[in-house]
């Protein structure tokens, strides 16, 4: 196989496995600035890759059937069901997960429909009032849209975060942040200290 047979690998199941096991091995306290960190950088790892997936995309090295089948199969290893005995762990991967579902959905819609006209806080606020009326899909539907103009560049204000109830639509924003820093500042987050 030449060098241009290789195929760009951008997240893989031993990457995210790595992440699950440095969890498993770390005592957890979302209160402790070391472990939140840790959860942080999980999060931001996956959204870092699909930003490369969106960067090969643009510098056409990849087509767009092939950056959507990239980025749906980071998904279906970051969402996949993940089985730790610590009820308190799981609680937290499940909210890492929660976090980075609209940074796939918006990233997909980014590659296949482009970025919807509109404004980020607009979108925000429209996802929070949805939310409040017990619309998930449509509050899904607003975050996934403000991620689209994430993406395009458009920031993400955090005083706009700082507002919203805690719920699903501040779960989805956070998620949203971690795919603004990797936009800004794609670099790999190492597994290892």
């Amino acid at each position: 196989m030449t060098d241009d047979d290789a195929v760009e690998a951008f997240y893989t199941d031993d990457r995210w496995q790595n992440w699950l096991d440095r969890l498993q091995e770390e005592e957890l306290d979302p209160e402790n600035e070391d472990s939140a960190r840790l959860l942080l950088n999980l999060q931001d790892d996956a959204a870092i890759a699909v930003v490369k997936v969106l960067a090969a995309l643009d510098d056409e090295r990849i087509d767009e059937d092939r950056a959507v089948e990239e980025i749906r199969e980071i998904r279906d290893i970051v969402l996949a069901d993940v089985d730790f005995d610590d009820e308190d762990k799981a609680m937290l991967i499940d909210g890492v997960q929660t976090s980075l579902v609209p940074v796939f959905y918006a990233a997909e819609e980014y590659v296949v429909g482009g970025v919807v006209e509109g404004d980020v806080t607009e979108f925000v606020r429209a996802a929070a009032d949805a939310e409040a009326e017990d619309d998930l899909d449509a509050a899904l539907g607003y975050v996934v849209q403000a991620g689209t103009r994430v993406i395009d560049g458009e920031p993400l204000d955090i005083d706009v975060v700082e507002e919203l109830e805690y719920g699903l639509v501040s779960e989805w924003v956070n998620g949203l942040d971690s795919l603004q820093s990797a936009i800004e500042d794609p670099e790999v987050v190492e597994e290892e200290d």
